[in-house]
C-alpha cells in the first residue's frame, strides 16, 4: 500500500475520529505486514475424521517460506492469551471446563451438556484449550501492534461461531470477538468487521452486533449451518448477505463494488478485521459456493485502501490445498508480491507431500500442487 495514499487517507478521516489515546491516527511503526503464527499447529490436530484434521496453517507458514515471503522480520510467535483475556468475554466457569478437558482428555457428561465440550464437532484432543487460545493470542498480539496503524496476518485466527460459554463449530474461544474488543477497549469508536466465510459470523453477531462501534458484514451460503445471518439491520451496522449454492466471482465482485465497500467506507473505520475462511472456495467439502481464491485476494486488497489499521485472520477451510494457496495468495497481496505462474520446487514439495482422507484428495488436479492463484492474476 503506498504510504502517500495512506497518509492522505488518514488525514482526510483524522478530524472525524476526535481520538486522542493509543488509536491516534497515526502511521509510524509499522513498515511492513506481521505474520502471527505458532508451531503448534504443526503436531495438534482435531484427530479422527474431524474435518481440522488436516494442516492448514502450518502448511500455509511452510507454503510462505518457501515462496522466499516470510523472513524472519515479518514474523512473530504467537502468545499464549491468558486466562484473563480470555475472560473479557468468555464465562470463567466456561474456561475452567476447557482447561480441564486438555488436562484430563475427558469430558463429563456435564461439560457435554452445559458447555458443548466433546460433542458436536468440538472433540476434547491434546490441546483443546492451548491452541484456541493461541489462536486468540495471536489476534490480540495483532491488535495491539495495530495501534499506530499497519498490517498483521493471523491466519489462526476467525473463530467466529464460539459462544460467550460453549463451543460452536469447531470454535472454542472467539478470537474475532476478543479482538474487537481489545480494540474498543483502547479507543476505538469504529471497529469494521468483514467476514467472507462460507458459515455466517453468529457468535460475533451476537456478542458486539448491538454496538454502534461496531460495523459487520458477513458474506455466507444461505440456510447453511448455523442458518442465522438471514437479515440485515443497516441503522445498526449489520449487513449480512446469505447467497446461494454456486456463488461464483462474478456475483462476488457485484457485490464487493455494489454493497460492501460502499458501506464500510461510508462507516469511516479506524481499524478493520477481515476474516477470509477459504471454506467458501469452490474445492471445499463443507460449503457449495464456488469461488476462486480470486475473489479472496481482490477483497483483500480493496479493502487495504480503506483501512489505516487491517487484521486478517483465517477461518473455515478443510481442503488443505486449497485454503493453504488462498491463505498465502492473501499474504502475497498484503505484501504486494507477484504470483509466479508456478511455484518454486521445495514450495511444490511441500504440497505434494500432504495426505488428505476425503474423496477429493484422491486425485487432487495437478495445479493443486504447482500453483497458487485459481487464475492468472
Amino acid at each position: 500500500m503506498a504510504r502517500t495514499v495512506l497518509a492522505n487517507l488518514l488525514n482526510a478521516n483524522q478530524v472525524q475520529t476526535g481520538l486522542s489515546g493509543p488509536l491516534r491516527y497515526v502511521w509510524a511503526t509499522m513498515e511492513k505486514p506481521v505474520f502471527i503464527g505458532s508451531d503448534i499447529y504443526r503436531t495438534s490436530r482435531f484427530g479422527g475424521k474431524h474435518p481440522l484434521a488436516i494442516p492448514r496453517v502450518s502448511l500455509t507458514f511452510d507454503l510462505c517460506r518457501a515462496m522466499g515471503w516470510l523472513p524472519a522480520d515479518q514474523y512473530i510467535d504467537s502468545p499464549v492469551a491468558t486466562v484473563d483475556q480470555l475472560a473479557r468475554f468468555h464465562d470463567r466457569d466456561y474456561i475452567a471446563a476447557v482447561k480441564e478437558c486438555e488436562e484430563t482428555q475427558y469430558a463429563k457428561p456435564e461439560q457435554r451438556a452445559r458447555y458443548g465440550l466433546g460433542v458436536g464437532g468440538n472433540p476434547v484432543f491434546g490441546e483443546i484449550f492451548r491452541r484456541p487460545a493461541t489462536a486468540v493470542g495471536a489476534t490480540l498480539r495483532g491488535i495491539d501492534l495495530l495501534r499506530e496503524g499497519g498490517i498483521v496476518y493471523a491466519p489462526a485466527g476467525g473463530t467466529h461461531h464460539g459462544l460467550k460459554d460453549r463451543a460452536s463449530g469447531f470454535c472454542f474461544f472467539n478470537d474475532a470477538v476478543l479482538g474487537i474488543l481489545s480494540a474498543l477497549d483502547h479507543g476505538a469508536t469504529r471497529v469494521a468487521y468483514l467476514d467472507i466465510d462460507a458459515h455466517h459470523c453468529d457468535g460475533v453477531e451476537l456478542a458486539v452486533g448491538n454496538d454502534p462501534r461496531v460495523f459487520l458484514a458477513s458474506v455466507h451460503e444461505r440456510d447453511r449451518w448455523p442458518r442465522t445471518g438471514h437479515a440485515s439491520r443497516p441503522s445498526a451496522n449489520i449487513h449480512n448477505f446469505p447467497v446461494a449454492q454456486g456463488f461464483d466471482d462474478k456475483a462476488f465482485e457485484a457485490l464487493m463494488h455494489d454493497e460492501i465497500i460502499p458501506a464500510v467506507s461510508a462507516f469511516a473505520p479506524q481499524l478493520v478485521i477481515v476474516q477470509c475462511g477459504a471454506d467458501a472456495l469452490d474445492a471445499d467439502p463443507l460449503s457449495r459456493l464456488s469461488l476462486s481464491n480470486a475473489s479472496h485476494a481482490r477483497f483483500v486488497e480493496s479493502i487495504m485502501q480503506l483501512a489505516p489499521r487491517l487484521l486478517v485472520t483465517g477461518g473455515g477451510g478443510y481442503n488443505p490445498w486449497t485454503t493453504a494457496r488462498c491463505w498465502t495468495r492473501i499474504w502475497a497481496v498484503l505484501c504486494r508480491k507477484a504470483i509466479p505462474d508456478r511455484i518454486p520446487h521445495l514450495a511444490e514439495k511441500i504440497m505434494r507431500s500432504v495426505r488428505w482422507n476425503h474423496s477429493r484428495g484422491r486425485t487432487p488436479p495437478e495445479t493443486w500442487f504447482t500453483t497458487i492463484a485459481d487464475e492468472k492474476s
